[in-house]
């Protein structure tokens, strides 16, 4: 693999984290809590209209791009298992941002997905 195709996969993968996080920040503000009755016209219009999900949004289909470009260069199965470090980087944003607590699992789960991710790329 590439240094190139490795680059556009951490690209690929920290904006779908960076979308997450957004989303989440976005979802979690009280005005749109208090809006989010999507059977409501207003309730996705304030949806719509938050800052965070919009860049949220935006980062996700910027991410989708970025990995069309990775599966132009090499194989799927290759490139896949990399997806696994979305998990870590999510946790780590919730953790450092969101004060989501972190706990013994999933610090545990988080090795077992680094591990993975070497044994597979080394395939």
């Amino acid at each position: 693999m590439s240094i190139n195709s490795l680059l556009l996969i951490l690209l690929s993968v920290s904006l779908s984290v960076a979308a997450q996080i957004l989303l989440k920040l976005g979802m979690s503000n009280s005005v749109i809590k208090d809006a989010f009755d999507v059977s409501t016209i207003n309730g996705v219009i304030s949806i719509l209209l938050n800052l965070h999900i919009l860049g949220g949004l935006f980062a996700y289909v910027a991410s989708a791009a970025v990995w069309l470009g990775v599966l132009s260069q090499i194989d799927v199965s290759k490139a896949y298992p990399f997806v696994g470090l979305g998990f870590i980087g999510t946790m780590l944003l919730g953790f450092i941002i969101l004060n989501e607590p972190l706990n013994f699992n999933k610090l545990a789960g988080t090795f077992f997905v680094v591990l993975g991710v070497v044994l597979l790329s080394k395939s």
